[in-house]
């Protein structure tokens, strides 16, 4: 667990990061999908510290009759100016698709694709439209757990808490004072009513994270982890559970799969290619 001091300087390089990504690019504004959850709240509000809260589009992407009131009380709590909201209900663009792929409602994991991959076209294009930079809101517990949609939720250009554990998110929102509400409430992809992460995963999110941790910053080997009937007082059915998880979405962190050992790549250098410093992205 993070002291309040690591907590403090955590917070203020995350803040030195997004004023630092954004310089680099040449960019001022950024659009931010806005769920309502505690990681988009957390990431609004950091950004809100970050740069002039003018140059910050907060969007709101409800499918349906999804409420959005959440997402009205954190962005009016950050004092960001109810003009600069974006509000688009994707839900006639869905069922449409819903329709014309002939998608079954039972298919819950194509059904939950499909809102999450229209969402981010519209935040995109949004973005272009201002020439902004996409922040995003994942954190890495789902990372390593693979929970997010490829080319949905996980797409954007800056992601300023994804190096935090979602118990380490937590932990910040408390610290911001981010109000109750947005810590206490059970995280949810919303995909459809009564759905939460941990009634997917079968664990909690408190769990998981020590099985993370130790997966991957200590790093602790599985026949470890499963030695004893329990682990950090994790039962080893619940650690089991968070091992196979990871094993079962560990294809998300590979693809796409590209021939690395070919003559021609071996005479190329990527590196520049990618240089962070290079003002190209909001030129998509």
């Amino acid at each position: 667990m993070l002291t309040t001091k690591q907590l403090q300087q955590e917070i203020k390089e995350i803040i030195k990061f997004i004023k630092r990504k954004l310089d680099e690019q040449g960019i001022e504004k950024v659009v931010i999908a806005v769920s309502g959850g505690i990681d988009s709240a957390v990431s609004l509000t950091l950004l809100s510290r970050a740069i002039d809260k003018k140059n910050i589009i907060p969007v709101f992407l409800p499918n349906g009759d999804q409420a959005t009131d959440d997402s009205h009380e954190i962005v009016k709590w950050n004092k960001i100016s109810k003009s600069s909201v974006k509000e688009i209900n994707i839900g006639s663009v869905a069922n449409s698709l819903f329709r014309s792929l002939k998608v079954p409602k039972q298919d819950t994991i194509r059904y939950g694709n499909i809102p999450a991959r229209i969402r981010m076209i519209a935040v995109f294009d949004i973005a272009k439209k201002n020439k902004a930079l996409v922040m995003g809101s994942e954190n890495r517990s789902e990372k390593y757990l693979g929970y997010y949609t490829r080319f949905g939720d996980e797409a954007s250009d800056i992601e300023p808490i994804q190096h935090l554990y979602k118990t380490e998110v937590r932990a910040i929102a408390k610290e911001l004072k981010i109000p109750n509400k947005f810590i206490e409430k059970a995280p949810s992809a919303e995909l459809c009513e009564g759905q939460s992460d941990e009634k997917d995963f079968g664990f909690s999110y408190d769990d998981a994270d020590k099985i993370l941790e130790a997966m991957f910053d200590k790093p602790v080997s599985e026949q470890e982890l499963l030695a004893g009937d329990k682990y950090q007082g994790v039962k080893k059915r619940i650690v089991e559970k968070v091992i196979n998880r990871v094993r079962s979405f560990a294809f998300k962190q590979n693809v796409p799969y590209i021939i690395d050992n070919s003559i021609n790549n071996k005479k190329r250098k990527y590196g520049k290619r990618y240089n962070s410093s290079r003002r190209l992205l909001w030129q998509r």
